[in-house]
Parts: structure tokens; sequence; C-alpha cells
């Protein structure tokens, strides 16, 4: 039977506080009660000493988490154990974390103090916080740049004061994962009361090496590991929650480890933490970003529509995704054009495959990515470039700015040989907008992302607005450039309208083909 590793999430502790602004109460309960859902064993909310604040939010997500113990930080110091266990003792399954220094950078510099006077220190806080909680947490802080003879001394002294977890944190990202799992072998071979308690580590990825550290430090002997959501954190952040958790589910084999993490819950945590903590995830970070699942090269495409262990190690559905993401591109081959269009309703041998690749690839090189619907439009069209447009924008005005001033914007479009005339009002000036288009072109459209991006630098640069809409269950991509973002707001939506009247005119066209 494989061990348990503990998952000691600290989202809302060393993640939080490298956040440019704080979450509020809200947000923050948003965040422990998904953690609780997700499963981990133990969440560190806060460190209530720091603040008014923070005391108060940590005991509010104390006397709501059921599931998960909850935990707060504390200095080696009475007064944050005090408020410590002020705030976490509403909850019947708390614990205390207090830490201090153990490198002789930060004992000397940092502390000013002996190597003597930090385990004494220790040692007297750990009694005093088992006083209080009947759960206790120890950390040498900076234990990666700790001589071993110090660290074992320390470790052993606080396992002894009944310390019932020791934490060895990676505090800068020093280490790298042969070196941190060293440390671990060497505690565990030179501390004689080490089996008395759960060893623990907290990697920072100053270097890159948070996840790696800490995979090394289980397969040292290690039982919990401390890590974020999406790895944020001070400085380069710490080790993902998400990439430790999938390592030990998907190479099980040879880990002989599990953990209690729900991983179908993975994806929407992690994007609830973006979300509200306001940092966006890497298009590449593993596991979670948008290109985790995404195939773009035809020799990767090829593979996964034959089978997808190919090149997928780790399935979407696993971490709480519907499915992988085939990009058509200028690299994308014959198989996934084929495959797209089957799934779109046109069986091989029903188009010449080789003709509407060649335009296909044309597309592409202007293009870059393709969606269904201009895959669609290469079976009908001889040049889709060529197409013309059916709405374009003859005028646009909106209204918006201060407390009484409701926005409101209207617009001239061709439609054809049509000019089209329409006004709206909406909870900001490019709601309006869209509303009026809506309006305008009948066409029942939902919105489901919206970007702006500067291109350029200065007052004049433009802007450039991304959209991605849902209609009649396909989904459409459009983009606006202008100097103006209103106007590249509507140039995106006009964008949009136009595919869903080309798609509309191929859907009427295979119907009466048929």
């Amino acid at each position: 039977m494989s061990d348990q590793v503990i998952i000691f999430d600290t989202t809302l502790r060393d993640g939080e506080q490298a956040l440019s602004a704080s979450l509020s109460f809200k947000e923050k309960m948003r965040i422990a009660k998904a953690l609780e859902q997700l499963g981990v064993d133990v969440m560190e909310v806060g460190f209530p000493i720091s603040s008014r604040g923070d005391f108060e939010s940590v005991q509010m997500i104390a006397r709501e988490i059921r599931n998960s113990t909850v935990c707060g930080l504390a200095r080696a110091m009475e007064k944050d154990i005090d408020a410590a266990y002020e705030a976490l003792s509403v909850s019947d399954n708390y614990r205390i974390h207090c830490f201090i220094a153990t490198s002789d950078v930060h004992v000397k510099d940092k502390l000013r103090k002996d190597f003597d006077s930090v385990v004494d220190m220790a040692v007297k806080a750990i009694r005093y916080a088992r006083n209080r909680a009947p759960d206790v947490e120890f950390s040498c802080e900076d234990a990666g740049r700790t001589p071993i003879d110090h660290l074992c001394r320390i470790v052993e002294a606080a396992i002894d004061a009944g310390a019932g977890t020791i934490n060895i944190p990676d505090t800068v990202g020093y280490t790298l994962p042969f070196e941190f799992g060293g440390i671990i072998e060497q505690l565990f071979d030179r501390v004689p009361n080490i089996d008395k308690a759960r060893i623990s580590v907290h990697c920072h990825n100053d270097l890159g090496m948070a996840t790696a550290n800490s995979i090394s430090a289980v397969a040292k002997g290690a039982r919990q590991i401390e890590c974020t959501v999406n790895g944020i954190g001070e400085r380069a952040g710490n080790c993902s929650m998400e990439e430790v958790v999938m390592a030990i589910k998907t190479r099980n084999r040879i880990l002989d480890l599990h953990t209690g993490i729900n991983c179908t819950e993975i994806t929407r945590t992690s994007q609830l933490v973006s979300q509200l903590c306001n940092m966006p995830i890497a298009p590449n970070k593993a596991i979670v970003g948008a290109n985790a699942f995404s195939h773009s090269s035809g020799i990767h495409q090829d593979g996964v529509l034959k089978n997808r262990d190919t090149y997928e190690i780790i399935t979407p559905e696993s971490v709480g995704l519907k499915e992988n993401t085939m990009n058509l591109t200028a690299r994308s081959g014959r198989h996934i054009i084929a495959h797209r269009l089957e799934a779109l309703g046109y069986p091989e041998g029903s188009y010449d495959l080789d003709n509407v690749y060649k335009r296909f690839k044309d597309l592409a090189d202007v293009k870059g990515q393709v969606f269904d619907y201009d895959l669609e439009a290469l079976l009908f069209f001889s040049n889709l470039r060529e197409e013309p447009e059916r709405y374009q924008m003859e005028y646009l005005s909106v209204l918006s700015g201060g407390a009484n001033v409701m926005p409101t914007a209207s617009i001239k479009m061709s439609a054809g040989e049509e000019h089209l005339t329409e006004a709206a009002v909406g909870n900001g000036p490019v709601d309006a907008l869209y509303k009026a288009i809506y309006k305008l072109t009948g066409y029942d459209i939902e919105l489901k992302t919206y970007e702006i991006k500067a291109k350029g630098q200065g007052i004049d640069a433009l802007g450039q607005v991304s959209i991605i809409v849902e209609y009649k269950g396909k989904v459409f991509h459009g983009m606006g450039l202008a100097t103006d973002i209103i106007q590249a707001s509507a140039l995106a939506m006009i964008h949009v309208c136009n595919s869903i009247y080309q798609s509309d005119l191929i859907e009427e066209k295979k119907h009466s083909a048929k």
C-alpha cells in the first residue's frame, strides 16, 4: 500500500502576501471553500499577528472550514502564538505553525544571535504552542542553506519539544534536487527521534526547482509538501500544488505515493485563484496552462488521433477539463483537417482533401490559427479572403462617463445593400455597443472572453481587442485593431458577425444540398 503525502496549501498565506493588492474577506473565503472541495489536508490561511484584517480572516475561515485542518503562521514568539491561538481556536481542527531562521546568514545578520540562542527560542516557542494547540508545526527557515549539523540539532530539539511536523524549507530556492533530497536523507539517517514527527518541505522556485525539489524530498521520506495553487508566492513563487499532485499521481508506480486531492477540481480551483488574485496563468504553465493539453504540430496531432498516450501523459479529463485542443495552424497535417471536417459532418470522400488542405495552408499562413467555421467556408468558397463582408461599420457614437450618465451606444452599419442604425444602453460603453450590434444583426451572441492588448508604445499605440463568442453552439473569434478601444471593440464584434453570417450561409447550402 502506498504512503500518503499530506498536501499543505499556503495559497492564502505565502501566496496572498505576494499579491499587489490584498484579497477581501469574501475572496479569501471563496478560495478556502475551493481548497476544501479540492481536498487539501491542511490550509495555511494567514499570519494572524501581522494585521487585524489578517487575524479576522483567519478566524472567519477557521470557523467555516470543516474538512481540512486550518493553520496559522507565527514567529517563535509568545505574542505571535497567542494571536494564532485566538484566531484558530474557534475551530475543532487547527494547527499552529511557528518558525525561526536557522541558516548562518539569517542567524547572524537578520536575527543577530548565535545558534544556541536560536535553538533555545525554538524549543520555548514549541512548548508554549503545545499548551495552546495539539497540532504544532515547526519550520527551520532557510533550511536549504543551513549547515547540516545545525539542522540536525534543531530538528531533534524541536521534536523533543513536541512539534508533530517539522518543515524543511528551501526558502530562497537555492538547492538543486539531488542536494535537497540529500538533506532529507541525512535527517532521517542522523536525527535519532525523526520517527516521532512528519517531515515536511516548503520549496521556492527562484531557480525553477520547486517541484523537482519537493518530489526529491518525498522520494527520500518526507510526507508533507507545502505548496500553492498555480505556484503563486514570494518572488518567483512556490511549489505548484497542481504540479506535485499530478507528478505523484502520474508516476505512482515509481514513487509508490498518493495524495487525497480530488484532481478533477484542479482546473476549476486554478482558474478561481487566478481570477481573484489577478494573476494570469502562463499559457505554457504545466497542468493548468491554456496550452497544457493543446496540440499544434501535425505529427503530434496525428499521434494523438491514433492513441492519446503518444503525446498525453495526463488526460485533460483527469484535472477537470472536458477535452484536449487541436489547434489548426500552418503546422497541422491532413489527418487533423479530415478529423475536424468529419466532426463537423463532412465524411471522408465527400470533398477533395488535397484541394481543401492546400487552401487551408494558404489561409493559415495569413491568419495564424484557423477555426472550424473557416474550415467549413473552405468547402464552399474558392477563396475565403475575397468573399465580401456582409457587415461594415459606417458610424459609431458612444456616450459614457460620470455617475449620472447611462452608457449609451449608437451605431450605423451596412448590411449588403441595407443601411441599419441601432442604439442601446448597457453597464458600460462596450456592453452598450455590443447590445446595439446584437439588436441590429438579430444574432443571439454570448460573449465568452474579451481581451485588450496594446500593440506598440505610447498614447498613440494601437489597441487590439480579441473576443471569443458562442452562437448556436459554435465558437467564433473576432479581432479589431484601432487607436480607440471602443472602435477596436466594435470591429472585433463586426468581424464575428461576418463569420456568423458566413457560417449560416454554409448551413443553408448544406441543407439545400441534401
